[in-house]
């Protein structure tokens, strides 16, 4: 039985593995490289590392393990965890079955593009889901929120600090948006178009303009999603995870912990704030509380 098994080799699975490696944990990783980030050319906002491929990052992370002999990587994608009296039992897409005792899911979460021409060709390079990752790049030009209601008009304001030309697209969800949200866009130079999108167009590379269905556009170099269009792994559900009201994300508490003892959650999954050291940070901190419960069981 493993010590401890980690679901995720993004920023928070292999920063847990290399403090529990350090701790000298038996852990095993299991990583289905298939981040989020995965068409995003750079990691931005990471102390030391601003800029970095997402991929080149990972196989940084995966060779600082190699010297820790206790640390296992696989890549593996894991379809079933659950958990008993003794701790948790996982099996891995090939049928193989694995025990530990604790679990940290680092799987971040899967992005819900909406089914809009364009919108997943530019996905990464033109259509975003964070202003911090990706904001600074397209200061200052033509950039476009696609959302609705009080989360549509926050993102729209936040990121008038990245350009003044700013426009909220509702695609038909105008009755969201309340008296006072209307009033706050139009102080700070925000458009609201409620026309329903009907395709992005780009040059291959980036968008250019958004087309409406009533023959209206309006220029693009941009756009971003509303916060949390997204889907949690199927593990989380699975083994009992409360969620936020957004159903996306799990409401940890200290550590990282969960309402289910002995399984943490880390990185993307578990907090709202969705930066790459952030997320390192929580897989650190998970890591920290599993080994001193392990001490403390060893040691009453």
């Amino acid at each position: 039985m493993h010590d401890v098994i980690i679901v995720g080799g993004g920023p928070a699975g292999l920063n847990a593995a290399l403090i529990l490696g350090r701790a000298r944990r038996k852990v095993l990783l299991c990583d289905a490289s298939q981040p989020r980030n995965a068409a995003t050319p750079r990691t931005w906002g990471l102390f030391t590392r601003d800029g970095t491929p997402p991929f080149d990052l990972r196989a940084q992370g995966r060779a600082d393990l190699d010297r820790y002999e206790t640390v296992e990587c696989r890549d593996v994608s894991v379809t079933e965890a659950a958990r008993d009296a003794d701790g948790f039992t996982i099996i891995q897409a090939d049928g193989t079955v694995e025990r530990a005792r604790r679990l940290i899911l680092a799987t971040g979460l899967a992005q819900d593009i909406p089914e809009i021409e364009g919108f997943d060709t530019y996905w990464g390079t033109g259509v975003h889901s964070c202003p911090y990752c990706d904001g600074f790049e397209v200061r200052d030009r033509p950039l476009v929120v696609y959302g609705r209601g009080h989360g549509g008009c926050g993102l729209a304001l936040e990121l008038t600090g990245w350009s003044q030309d700013v426009t909220l697209c509702t695609s038909g969800h105008d009755g969201e948006l309340s008296d006072k949200d209307r009033d706050r866009l139009a102080r700070n130079g925000v458009r609201v178009i409620e026309a329903e999108i009907e395709r992005l167009e780009g040059d291959g590379s980036r968008p250019t303009c958004l087309r409406f269905r009533d023959g209206s556009q309006t220029a693009c170099t941009a756009l971003f999603l509303m916060p949390f269009a997204c889907s949690p792994s199927p593990l989380i559900t699975q083994l009992g995870c409360e969620l936020d009201e957004t159903r996306s994300v799990v409401p940890t508490r200290e550590y990282e912990k969960t309402n289910v003892p002995g399984l943490y959650v880390a990185g993307d999954a578990s907090r709202r704030v969705q930066f790459a050291v952030v997320a390192a940070a929580e897989g650190a901190m998970a890591a920290f509380a599993i080994n001193a419960e392990f001490v403390a069981e060893a040691t009453r």
